[in-house]
């Protein structure tokens, strides 16, 4: 049985939706797992020795440059991906459907068009799927997956899962300290209101006696970098770092501190220690609490269906919480 998964997009949600590979392995070994994924992800998925193959298309070029020819070129390229079994597009969205019904396939599996962000993206599968938008994002995908397979996994078999994320090789950090415990700190996150304000970080680093790390990824996340280097002892802001080396970065700390965002869900997918903190997007469908995998949430109520980006309540998250998480993960 040859299958191709399509999810394109974005950090986050491609490691939630690793997951279901090795259920998949599980339940038949012998099935071929190809998955197709926006370029700029395609180093997220490398390494992984359940996927047989990685197809990339590029439609951020196509919107960047404003070009029809360049859209269709990346169309015409999907139709050439091969002939499978099934494709299950766990994406849900127009952008996605229409890839997934592309590419040559008797069955064209997706969530129907109640459990979907975008309602119309489900009249392109043949198949689908009912799970609450609303429910668990990684519950999601791997009902969606069983549903297709007819494979069963259990919620004990989800949090004693195996760590899916692979580097092609070891990153080195000199800063990486043989004597204190290592937490990597990720100030940056999609948009403003998922971020835990910078002074605060920097107040968190000197409640905890551990050798901190910083990641960022752009030039406004090393801006606040800087500002919590600036009120804290004992911190250092990496380099910037390719997806392969965070990955490879991550399995080497004790623990990982950041927002609603992809490193910080990473750690997870590798079996670290991590805290979570949310504000604006919803702690019980975004994240996946284990022993290890904790989460700090402001008190605000959200919305799953209708995001507020200008929710700041991760702001009003206390410090000394997460201190104390933290120093629980760290025992």
């Amino acid at each position: 049985m040859k299958i191709a998964i399509v999810k394109l997009s974005a950090l986050g949600d491609i490691v939630h939706a690793m997951i279901v590979l090795q259920f998949i392995k599980q339940y038949n070994p012998e099935i071929i797992i190809d998955w197709v994924v926006d370029k700029s992800f395609n180093e997220l998925l490398q390494s992984h020795p359940d996927i047989n193959k990685i197809h990339t298309v590029n439609l951020k070029k196509a919107k960047k440059k404003k070009s029809i020819f360049i859209l269709l070129e990346e169309l015409r390229k999907v139709s050439q991906f091969g002939q499978y079994d099934v494709v299950i597009d766990m994406q849900g969205l127009i952008k996605s459907a229409v890839i997934s019904r592309l590419i040559s396939s008797p069955i064209t599996l997706g969530f129907d068009k109640l459990s979907v962000r975008e309602s119309v993206a489900s009249f392109f599968y043949n198949k689908t799927f009912k799970y609450g938008y609303d429910e668990n994002v990684i519950e999601r995908n791997i009902e969606l997956i069983s549903f297709g397979l007819g494979s069963n996994v259990t919620k004990n078999e989800i949090k004693n899962k195996a760590p899916f994320l692979y580097s092609r090789e070891k990153y080195f950090n000199i800063n990486l300290s043989n004597v204190k415990k290592n937490i990597l700190l990720i100030p940056g996150a999609s948009y403003k209101s998922k971020c835990y304000p910078a002074s605060k970080l920097a107040k968190l680093t000197n409640l905890i006696d551990a050798n901190f790390l910083i990641i960022w990824g752009n030039l406004k996340e090393k801006i606040m970098a800087e500002e919590i280097k600036s009120k804290a002892q004992g911190v250092t802001i990496c380099e910037k770092l390719s997806i392969d080396s965070l990955k490879s970065l991550i399995s080497q700390v004790d623990l990982v501190i950041g927002p609603d965002t992809g490193p910080t869900h990473m750690a997870w997918a590798l079996n670290v220690s991590s805290i979570t903190l949310f504000g604006p997007t919803p702690a019980y469908r975004n994240a996946y609490i284990t022993k290890i995998n904790r989460i700090v949430e402001s008190t605000s109520k959200i919305n799953p269906y209708k995001i507020d980006k200008n929710n700041n309540s991760i702001e009003d998250i206390n410090v000394k919480d997460i201190s104390k998480v933290a120093k629980e993960l760290l025992s």
